[in-house]
């Protein structure tokens, strides 16, 4: 299948596809020969949209941080593409030695670096990766105008923010003429749902900011691949999904493999749609280290779930119950 659809990401005029493929996994589980194949199938099936960070994957024993972004930037000058695919990255995570933060200086200099490991002129998406409250938000909002006249970037945005420092920096941009960030990276799925949904969901809804949100499938949890302590050693990500591994966790899982087989789907694919039914949803983030895995997240874009299905995972997800 290829994905035909686009949608509006805020009020930026950039349109992405329904899809967000995470590019945390490059030079992390995948190397460059496999990031580079997954990247040419994910764009040959209609997917635009690729988001990355300058710490990734500062984490793996040997990374400096800027692994992700350098594989994607020599995949887009070998492909030539680079008009075809918006390409979202962050600043403001420590980069050791580099510094961190969202000040003026942290942020000219990491955009250059940025850019260059990227080979492109220009960012499409830039966003704070994490708060920076030792910095006014006036200074960074500013700074991230002056490179948008500049040509550097297209749009902004903000990740980990929560709902009272989301609005401020709204009101800030609303009353100095900032741009204002577009776009809102929470971690949000099934399982994780409390912190967007309180007061988050509702703020993007009314002021009509992009939500591309991470940890779609709880790190691989919600593909259902983790049913016991004995999976955990399958993957590189098996001591995240732990936590998962829970009352909660597993009749979640349950009420997916309902849906699943009424679909004739699979828990992937309908972990997606649930996310991708919700109207205040742009494009959910997901990463792939197979073609095969990669496979099954795609055809999540024409999975429509109907009403029971969608009562029906948000009863079994509820934190209430």
């Amino acid at each position: 299948m290829v994905i035909t659809q686009r949608r509006k990401l805020g009020r930026s005029g950039l349109e992405v596809s329904p899809l967000s493929f995470g590019g945390n996994v490059f030079g992390w589980t995948i190397d460059e020969n496999t990031s580079f194949d997954i990247l040419d199938h994910f764009i040959a099936a209609g997917g635009n949209f690729i988001d990355t960070a300058d710490v990734y994957s500062k984490w793996v024993p040997g990374n400096q941080g800027g692994e992700s972004e350098a594989i994607l930037g020599k995949w887009l000058k070998q492909r030539g593409n680079r008009d075809r695919v918006v390409i979202a990255t962050k600043v403001g995570n420590d980069m050791g030695v580099k510094g961190k933060g969202l000040s003026r200086k942290h942020i000219q200099q990491a955009v250059e670096d940025s850019l260059q490991r990227l080979q492109t002129d220009y960012i499409d998406l830039y966003q704070s990766h994490i708060d920076d409250e030792t910095t006014p938000l006036e200074e960074t909002l500013e700074t991230y105008g002056e490179l948008i006249l500049q040509g550097k970037v297209r749009a902004i945005g903000a990740s980990n923010y929560s709902a009272e420092r989301f609005l401020q920096a709204l009101e800030i941009s609303r009353q100095h003429s900032y741009p204002r960030y577009e776009s809102l990276q929470p971690r949000y799925n099934l399982y994780d749902r409390d912190d967007y949904e309180q007061d988050l969901q509702k703020i993007s809804q009314e002021q009509e900011i992009g939500v591309i949100n991470y940890s779609s499938l709880c790190s691989g949890f919600l593909s259902g691949k983790y049913r016991s302590e004995k999976d955990l050693s399958i993957s590189l990500r098996g001591n995240s999904v732990k936590r998962y591994l829970n009352p909660r966790g597993l009749r979640i899982l349950e009420a997916i493999d309902r849906v699943a087989k009424t679909y004739n789907s699979t828990p992937t694919q309908v972990s997606l749609a649930w996310l991708i039914a919700n109207p205040t949803i742009t494009a959910p983030i997901v990463s792939a280290t197979k073609i095969e895995q990669l496979n099954d997240i795609i055809k999540a874009v024409n999975l429509n779930l109907d009403k029971d299905a969608i009562n029906l995972l948000n009863q079994a997800s509820s934190s209430e119950i």
